[in-house]
C-alpha cells in the first residue's frame, strides 16, 4: 500500500511538472486560440535529451517548449521563457508554426516600471516571419525604443538564441 502511494505521487508530481504556472498558462492558451483559430487543443511539452540541451544557445527545460495539436494534426509550437530587464526578467511567449515560422511573440508579464513598450503589438510584429536564417541586430532590423534599451536588446539576444536553437534541433531531425 505505501509503495502504491509513493509510485502515485510520484506520477503526480511527474505530470505537474511539465505545466505552466496557472497564470502562464491563462495567457499561454488565449494566445494559442487566438492566432490559431482554435478552441480546443493539445499542449504537450517537449521533453529534449540531455545530450542535446548544452548545445542550444536558448534555455530549454521540461516546461517551456511545447507542441500544439488538434487531433492529429500539429499546429505549431509554443516557446515560454524569461528574459532579464533592468533589475528583473519578463516572461515571454514565442508561437511557431510546423515549420518553425515565428507566428506571434508576446510578453506576458513584464516585472519593470519603465521599458514596458516592448510589450506594445507594434514593436513586437517585427519578429513575426522570422525564421531560424535570420539574425536579428538591434537598431537595424529591429527597432530600439528610448526607455527601455536593456529589455529590447534582451529580447533581441533571447530571439536569437531560440531561432539558432532552433536551427540546431531542426538540422538534427528533433523538430
Amino acid at each position: 500500500m505505501k509503495m502504491k502511494s509513493v509510485f502515485i505521487l510520484c506520477i503526480t508530481f511527474t505530470l505537474l511538472s511539465f505545466n505552466l504556472p496557472k497564470h502562464l498558462q491563462k495567457k499561454v492558451d488565449k494566445e494559442i486560440k487566438d492566432t490559431f483559430s482554435v478552441e480546443v487543443f493539445a499542449f504537450n511539452a517537449i521533453t529534449l535529451s540531455s545530450e542535446v540541451v548544452p548545445d542550444l544557445p536558448a534555455t530549454f527545460g521540461s516546461d517551456n517548449l511545447f507542441e500544439i495539436k488538434t487531433e492529429d494534426s500539429l499546429l505549431g509550437y509554443a516557446y515560454v521563457a524569461k528574459a532579464p530587464s533592468k533589475t528583473d526578467a519578463f516572461d515571454y511567449l514565442v508561437l511557431l508554426d510546423p515549420e518553425l515560422i515565428v507566428l506571434k511573440a508576446k510578453v506576458l508579464i513584464y516585472r519593470e516600471d519603465y521599458g514596458g513598450e516592448i510589450g506594445s503589438k507594434r514593436w513586437l510584429k517585427q519578429f513575426i516571419g522570422k525564421t531560424q536564417e535570420d539574425t536579428l541586430r538591434y537598431n537595424d532590423n529591429i527597432m530600439a525604443i528610448s526607455g527601455a534599451t536593456i529589455s529590447v536588446r534582451s529580447m533581441t539576444n533571447a530571439m536569437n538564441n531560440l531561432l539558432a536553437s532552433l536551427k540546431i534541433l531542426h538540422e538534427k531531425n528533433i523538430l
